[in-house]
């Protein structure tokens, strides 16, 4: 018995390093394969496929911000407010007739200086934690942005402006049906998810996010900036957020007060699902993709279905205290070591 149970334990140490990293993929790929057995002629239709892949682009772009965040051993809590704050400028400047390249290039901005101001704030004013600083800018950035649009949805923007979130890239070229075509927001996120692994991965900086997120006082002793680098990592998650806004503005073609409540929850969500860890140092940002399609395929799925929304938030939350609890054992496995 002693014998199986050492090889037992050597087999589950062998598959734990492939299971952490590919771990992921296969419960995405498990998921997909339990949904098109539960509707075979729906869920991997063209169609739904499409708009599984158009309803996660702007909440791909939140988890990514708040991936980079949850790296740092942070948190952020008010993407979705920068999101709806950024949608609402790019309304109003869009209503005051502004070209439409100032229209899109505003919501980026104002992103990104909302981004500014949670990480100045967080490091020039020691909070400490950015729990405090973000729940507080969750409802500033939101209650801004019924302020300057008077709490009132404003819509009617141009083609130009709704390109990213409606356009489509035409396939029949390929022999494929007009109905069967590729979303630009599925490119743009492709292009963008590729872009930041490159910086995560392959750049100085990124090296710095994921060292301050395993041990702050270790970057700090071996001469890394932390506070500029927080600074950084909080400003390019309110940029994403802004592209988020943009993406969410060609989809519903307008800007309106509810847009993105709750949202940070469920990026926050898609980046535990996908491996991310609340200790900071861990994560990869093909997770965070994985996290977010196995949230739009499990509610997708689950709508097809006609599971009521009251179920969904159950099974939901479930899987999170899931994730949170693996998680955890995880790093207990480790500290055993």
């Amino acid at each position: 018995m002693e014998d199986k149970d050492k090889k037992i334990v050597s087999l589950h140490l062998k598959l734990m390093p492939y299971l952490e990293k590919y771990g992921i993929l296969l419960l995405l790929v498990i998921m997909i394969l339990v949904m098109h057995i539960l509707q075979p002629d729906v869920f991997l239709s063209w169609r739904n496929v499409t708009n599984v892949f158009k309803q996660i682009s702007w909440q791909s772009m939140l988890a990514l911000g708040v991936f980079m965040v949850i790296v740092t051993a942070g948190i952020d809590l008010s993407v979705g407010s920068i999101m709806m704050l950024s949608l609402m400028i790019l309304a109003v400047v869009a209503k005051a007739g502004a070209p439409w390249y100032i229209v899109v290039i505003t919501p980026l901005i104002a992103g990104f200086l909302c981004g500014l101001f949670n990480g100045l704030g967080i490091t020039l004013l020691r909070m400490p934690h950015p729990f405090i600083m973000t729940l507080g800018t969750l409802y500033i950035f939101r209650g801004t942005g019924n302020l300057i649009s008077g709490g009132t949805p404003i819509s009617g923007f141009t083609d130009e402006v709704r390109y990213l979130g409606h356009g489509r890239i035409d396939l029949q070229w390929l022999g494929l049906e007009k109905s069967q075509y590729l979303p630009v927001s599925l490119v743009l996120i492709a292009i963008v998810y590729i872009i930041f692994w490159i910086f995560l991965n392959h750049s100085k900086t990124g090296k710095w996010i994921y060292a301050i997120g395993g041990n702050p006082n270790a970057a700090r002793a071996s001469g890394i900036n932390v506070n500029k680098i927080l600074v950084i990592v909080y400003s390019l998650c309110g940029f994403l957020s802004g592209i988020g806004a943009l993406i969410l503005a060609g989809r519903t073609d307008s800007g309106y007060p509810n847009a993105g409540l709750q949202s940070e929850l469920d990026a926050i969500a898609a980046c535990i699902i996908g491996g991310a860890s609340f200790f900071g140092g861990r994560g990869t940002v093909l997770g965070v993709f994985a996290g977010v399609m196995i949230m739009g395929i499990l509610r997708n799925g689950l709508n097809l279905m006609d599971v009521s929304s009251f179920w969904q938030q159950v099974l939901i939350g479930s899987i999170i205290v899931l994730a949170v609890y693996i998680d955890v054992l995880r790093r207990d496995l480790g500290t055993r070591k």
